[in-house]
């Protein structure tokens, strides 16, 4: 997929001959635009020279145009670190075009685009292109495709900033899983495994102790960032600072990106309803850490989580919803009959109507010790990205629901052994049929039934795990180098506690259980007409896994998500 280039060579950027512009494109990411296609972009386009050592794109710099390439070639570059070390990753040719997600979701350039030869180009402003994809399904497949595919692989090459910091370190896994949940490309640098890393930081005139930091270009550096640094830095949308943060009013806001909220996004926003929706970390929610979804309408093939998620965020913003990440809401109340969300930076979001759709967070696992090899060598996903880190070695999942499911046969697919680990005996409890067929028929997958972690072994980085037969008490080791657990989830909603009706387990109560709920009077009760996912206090809706009696399907959670969006309508007409 790339070439190692130096400082010499023919060409500006040390590229010679035979170039890769005719390699096979099996996985649709490099298409060629046809004569037509070229045509209908060119009415909002204009044709310009371009010529040899000419810069396009700058990585770490805004992406605002949409290039196709009419004549000569254009070489995709990764600039690697301080060291000056630079990797050609594709060239293009003659009906191709140029970019990546970012450029449609406002991000600054994860590569460098420079000409190698003399040639011709059509520039297209992105929002022009934007503009005619929503209305040409065809184009609009071809290029999406292209573009998720091309994220993918720039994250698989370890392209984009670098991170450098400790294993040990919570703000090294911080920045690690903002990055990797919010699939940003990047490549991080263990302060305690990496013999480069030390020659790195001198050269950057940063000491070890200052580390985490993160590097963009060889050159800028982040010392500590904090989530919304980072953010700002590659362009993701987050909360304005508090002194700039004017107090509009919103017609809907949605706390939560994952499955139902971003369904109340797409139809608030289609509706109509100025939208905004609140995101603590990134868009996807538990969904965009399956790396497969199979049994999801309309996706015969399957989905992976993370697509299906960047796909609704791109047809949220085709409407106008604004996605804002690094928000996460600490508080609930009211002004002048309006609800306020409060911040964790100190600002504050008014709404007519919310929808709750923060959904739930993992319950990790009660063993002494896991805490240290998170991020290291214990998951609590399963993407291509961890699959990577594995590598071939044995891994252990733990859990009996979907998302083991699918992490299993996922990651089958890569390790030499999967062991899964389940405290009862029926498999298909609470795992869809076609997962469980496939666990049983797969030979590198090994169910352990009635089997329960008891403690982690390893100092840096996971070697194996005890493990009891909860019948028998019978102990056993097995020799791992990574876990995943998907044990389930507990609400996010401990900042709701005193503003509206819970359950025993501080799920959201909802429709008639919220009428009833707490009718000694400490609490709002919602005494208008109900709908079925309005909570307590009037205007507030609940959707997806935050609410009592959810199905955990990613369906019913878009269902819901739709159907909240239905309910605000007639709320706002009885108000």
């Amino acid at each position: 997929m790339s070439t190692r280039t130096s400082s010499e060579g023919a060409s500006p950027i040390g590229y010679s001959p035979p170039v890769d512009d005719e390699t096979p494109d099996e996985e649709g990411a490099f298409p060629r635009l046809t004569d037509d296609q070229v045509a209908k972009l060119e009415v909002g386009g204009s044709r310009r020279p371009v010529h040899a050592g000419e810069v396009l794109i700058r990585e770490g710099a805004p992406d605002n145009d949409f290039v196709v390439v009419l004549s000569g070639k254009i070489a995709v570059v990764d600039e690697g670190d301080a060291d000056g070390e630079r990797r050609i990753l594709r060239v293009h040719g003659p009906g191709r075009f140029l970019g990546e997600l970012g450029l449609l979701e406002g991000q600054v350039a994860f590569f460098t685009a420079e000409a190698i030869e003399d040639g011709e180009i059509l520039v297209v402003p992105a929002e022009q292109v934007c503009e005619l994809i929503a209305h040409d399904p065809v184009l609009s497949d071809l290029i999406l495709r292209a573009y998720l595919v091309r994220r993918h692989l720039l994250i698989g090459l370890g392209s984009g900033f670098r991170i450098i910091g400790s294993c040990f370190s919570p703000d090294t896994l911080r920045l690690r899983e903002f990055a990797m949940r919010n699939r940003l490309p990047h490549k991080w640098f263990d302060l305690e495994q990496d013999e480069r890393v030390e020659q790195l930081l001198r050269s950057l005139n940063v000491a070890p102790e200052d580390t985490p930091v993160v590097i963009w270009h060889g050159e800028k550096v982040l010392r500590n960032p904090t989530n919304a640094e980072l953010a700002r830095v590659v362009g993701l949308p987050v909360p304005a600072p508090v002194a700039d943060a004017a107090k509009d009013v919103y017609n809907l806001v949605v706390v939560g990106a994952g499955p139902a909220g971003l369904a109340a996004s797409v139809y608030g926003a289609s509706d109509g309803l100025n939208t905004v929706t609140l995101e603590r970390i990134a868009a996807g929610g538990q969904a965009s850490t399956s790396s497969r979804i199979e049994n999801y309408l309309g996706f015969p093939a399957g989905v992976s989580g993370s697509e299906l998620a960047e796909r609704a965020v791109l047809q949220a913003g085709k409407f106008g919803a604004r996605i804002l990440v690094s928000a996460e809401v600490t508080g609930l109340g009211s002004e002048a009959g309006n609800h306020v969300l409060r911040l964790a930076d100190g600002g504050s979001v008014h709404a007519r109507a919310v929808v709750l759709a923060a959904g739930a967070r993992y319950r990790k696992l009660a063993v002494q010790g896991i805490e240290a090899l998170e991020g290291t060598s214990v998951y609590y996903a399963a993407t291509h990205q961890e699959a990577r880190i594995c590598g071939t070695d044995p891994i252990a999942i733990v859990g009996g629901g979907n998302s083991a499911g699918q992490a299993a046969v996922f990651l089958a697919e890569h390790v030499s052994q999967v062991h899964l680990l389940i405290r009862g005996d029926d498999l298909g409890k609470s795992m869809s049929r076609y997962l469980v067929d496939q666990i049983e028929h797969h030979p590198r997958v090994t169910v352990h039934r009635h089997t329960e972690i008891r403690a982690v072994h390893g100092e840096k980085y996971l070697e194996a795990i005890a493990v009891e037969d909860n019948r028998t008490g019978d102990q056993d080791t097995i020799r791992v180098r990574a876990l995943f657990v998907f044990i389930g989830a507990v609400p996010h909603t401990g900042w709701l506690a005193d503003a509206i009706a819970l359950d025993d387990h501080g799920f959201v109560l909802t429709g008639v259980d919220a009428i009833h709920a707490r009718a000694d009077g400490s609490l709002p009760i919602n005494g208008g007409l109900s709908r079925t996912l309005e909570t307590s206090l009037p205007g507030l809706f609940a959707a997806g896994d935050i609410r009592r009696g959810s199905v955990k399907r990613v369906a019913s959670a878009v269902g819901e998500g739709a159907m909240a969006v239905r309910q605000i309508h007639e709320y706002f007409e009885r108000s």
